[in-house]
C-alpha cells in the first residue's frame, strides 16, 4: 500500500457516511469525475479526499456481455424459504436474490445505503434514525415506506415468531422499540446502547430483508415478493430457482438478463456441474475437496477475507476444564500457522482466542499472539493436577474439514498426555433441538461448532460466551467479561471500541472457554470471463453487476 493510499484510507476514516457513500460510488463506477465533484462538494468532502478519490483505483461497472443468463450451483436450501426462520446458507442466498436490506455491508465491512440514504444515533447510541429512500417499488407493485421497514423488522425481533434473527436482535431490540416518524423515517429506540447497530439492519443480519406490510413469511417462497433488481421467476424445492431482471429498480437495472440456481447436495457435484459448463458460478467452495480447483487456470477463484470460523468450546463446569489452567493448555498444543496451512492452504487468518477476528476494525491488534508451547502446556497440566492419560471427550459434526481439525487436536492434545476421544455425528445429531439438556453441541464436555460470518461480533460476543448465552457451550460464566461486553456494544467510537476489545481479548486468553485458532476466507469459484460478481462472507450473492464476456 503507497503512502499517499494509506493517508487517503485514514482520511476517510474521519469522513460521514454520506461523504464515504459518494466516494464508493466514484470507485465502484456508478458516478463519474463531474459527478464526484458535484456531489462531494454538497456534501462537505475536502479537497484532500476528492484528490485522493480522483486517484484511487476504480471498479469499472463489469465490461462484459449484457442480458446474460447467469448459471449458479448453490447449497440446497435445507427448509422452505422464510425470511423469518431462514437461517442455512441455500436459504439466505435466496432470500437475497430479490430481497433488499435498508443497508449494504460491503466486503471490506463499510456500510453503503440500500433502502436507507441516511442514518445517525443519539450521543448515548440508544437511538437510531433512518431516512428511507424515496421511490421504492415492490415487485406486486406497491411503494415501501415506513410503515412496511417497522412490520418486516419488529416481526423479527419478536420472540412469538421464533425468528432466526434473535440471535441478533434478543437485548438489543424490542418490537415496541420500532416506530415510525413519518413515511420515510424509522427511528429504532433500543433495549441498549449499541454502537454497532446500523450492522443488525443490513445485509449482514440476512433475515432482515424488507417486505410489504402484511405478507406472510411461510408463503414467501410462492411470490418472492422484495424491491431488488431481480423479480421471481420460478422455483421448485430441491431442485433450483430462477429470476429475471426487475424493469422497475429503483437504482441502474441489472446486467443479466436472467439469473438461474441449481441446488447441490454437495460441493463435489457442484465442481464437475462448473467443470461441465453445466454452471458458471459456485456459490462458495472450501479448500477441503476443493484443492484441484484452487490451481486451475480455467477457473477464477474469487476470495474474500472473513469472520467465518470454528469454535473450540471446552466445559468450564466439567473436569478437567474447571480449572483455566487446562483449557490454555490444551490451547498451547495448537500449532496454529501449520493448521492455517495444512487445512487451507494459508487462506485463513490466524485466531487468536477471541472472536475479535483480524479482519474487524475493532480488534487490538496489540494484544500477543497465541503460539505452540507445549513445555509451557505441559507444565500448566502438572500444576491443575492433572494426570497423563486423563481421557477427554470431543463431540463434533461431519462438516468440511471439521473431521480433519478434531484428528490434529487430538494429536496435539496427546503430546501433553491428554487423551481425546472423538465422536463425529451429523449436523443434525450434533445440534439436536439446539438447547440445553437437548443438544450434544451445547451439552457435550469438549466440542467444535461452525460458525458463519458477521460484519460485526457482537453476536460472537455474546450468544456463546456472555452468562446467560443460548449458544453458551463451554458453559462461561464470568460477570467482569458480560460487563466489558456490554461496554464494547454500547461503545460508538472506534478508538474507544479498541481499547475495550483489548480487555475483553486479554481476559479471554487468560480463560480460554473458548478456542478460536483460525478465521478463514470465503472462496467461490467461477468460469474465468465472468466479472463483476460480488460475494459476501454469509455466502449471499449479489449478480446485478455481473456479466460473462
Amino acid at each position: 500500500m503507497t503512502k499517499q493510499y494509506d493517508e487517503f484510507e485514514q482520511a476517510r476514516r474521519a469522513a460521514n457516511d454520506m461523504q464515504n457513500h459518494v466516494i464508493d460510488e466514484f470507485i465502484a463506477g456508478r458516478i463519474d469525475r463531474r459527478g464526484l465533484l458535484r456531489h462531494g462538494t454538497a456534501y462537505g468532502l475536502s479537497a484532500a479526499l476528492i484528490g485522493g478519490a480522483l486517484g484511487a483505483p476504480r471498479r469499472a461497472r463489469a465490461a462484459g456481455k449484457p442480458d446474460a443468463t447467469i448459471r449458479v450451483a448453490i447449497t440446497a436450501p435445507s427448509t422452505a424459504i422464510n425470511p423469518v426462520t431462514a437461517g442455512d446458507t441455500g436459504s439466505l442466498c435466496m432470500l437475497q436474490q430479490t430481497g433488499e436490506f435498508l443497508l449494504f455491508d460491503t466486503p471490506d465491512l463499510h456500510l453503503q445505503p440500500a433502502l436507507a440514504t441516511a442514518w445517525s444515533a443519539n450521543p448515548a447510541g440508544t437511538v437510531w434514525t433512518f431516512k428511507l429512500r424515496r421511490g421504492v417499488k415492490f415487485h406486486s407493485g406497491g411503494t415501501m415506506t415506513a410503515d412496511d421497514v417497522v412490520y418486516s423488522l419488529a416481526r423479527l425481533a419478536d420472540p412469538k415468531n421464533g425468528s432466526n434473527a434473535l440471535s441478533t436482535f434478543k437485548g438489543v431490540l424490542s418490537p415496541s422499540g420500532i416506530v415510525k416518524q413519518d413515511d420515510y423515517t424509522v427511528v429504532f429506540h433500543l433495549d441498549a446502547p449499541n454502537g454497532n447497530f446500523p450492522y443488525l439492519v443490513s445485509s449482514d443480519n440476512y433475515n432482515a430483508i424488507i417486505l410489504p406490510k402484511g405478507s406472510d413469511a411461510a408463503t414467501f417462497e410462492k411470490t418472492f415478493d422484495g424491491t431488488g433488481p431481480f423479480k421471481f421467476d420460478s422455483y421448485t424445492p430441491g431442485r433450483g430457482a430462477s429470476f429475471v431482471r426487475n424493469p422497475d429498480y429503483w437504482g441502474k437495472p441489472a446486467l443479466p438478463a436472467r439469473t438461474e440456481f441449481g441446488f447441490y447436495a454437495n460441493q463435489q457435484s457442484q465442481i464437475l456441474a462448473l467443470q461441465g459448463g453445466q454452471v458458471d458460478l459456485l456459490q462458495q467452495i472450501v479448500v477441503q475437496g476443493a484443492q484441484g480447483l484452487l490451481n486451475d487456470p480455467s477457473v477464477k477463484i474469487i476470495k474474500l477475507r472473513s469472520s467465518n470460523h470454528r469454535e473450540v468450546h471446552m466445559r468450564c463446569d466439567m473436569a478437567p476444564f474447571t480449572d483455566k489452567r487446562v483449557r490454555q493448555a490444551v490451547a498451547l498444543t495448537l500449532n496454529r500457522p501449520g493448521i492455517v496451512q495444512g487445512l487451507f492452504r494459508g487462506l485463513s487468518d490466524l485466531g487468536n482466542d477471541s472472536p475479535f477476528a483480524p479482519v474487524y476494525p475493532s480488534t487490538n491488534k496489540s494484544v500477543p499472539q497465541r503460539a505452540m508451547n507445549i513445555a509451557k502446556a505441559k507444565h500448566l497440566l502438572a500444576a491443575a493436577g492433572v494426570k497423563p492419560g486423563t481421557q477427554i471427550t470431543l463431540t463434533t459434526e461431519q462438516v468440511q474439514e471439521i473431521p480433519d481439525y478434531a484428528v490434529l487436536i487430538q494429536n496435539a492434545a496427546a503430546e501433553i498426555g491428554l487423551k481425546i476421544n472423538l465422536k463425529i455425528e451429523t449436523s443434525s445429531a450434533y445440534y439436536g433441538k439446539a438447547t440445553f439438556g437437548n443438544s450434544d453441541w451445547l451439552d457435550s464436555q469438549m466440542g467444535i461448532t461452525d460458525y458463519g460470518h458477521r460484519g460485526v461480533p457482537n453476536v460472537f460476543l455474546t450468544a456463546p460466551l456472555e452468562s446467560n448465552g443460548p449458544w453458551n457451550a463451554a458453559h462461561f460464566k464470568n460477570k467482569t467479561y458480560d460487563s466489558l461486553v456490554a461496554d464494547y456494544i454500547a461503545t460508538v467510537d472506534l478508538q474507544k471500541q479498541r481499547v475495550v476489545s483489548g480487555k475483553i481479548e486479554r481476559l479471554l486468553l487468560d480463560e480460554t472457554p473458548i478456542i478460536f485458532a483460525y478465521f478463514y476466507d470465503y472462496l467461490a469459484a467461477s468460469v474465468p470471463h465472468m466479472s463483476g460478481v460480488q460475494v459476501s462472507g454469509l455466502g449471499q450473492v449479489f449478480l446485478q453487476n455481473a456479466t460473462i464476456a
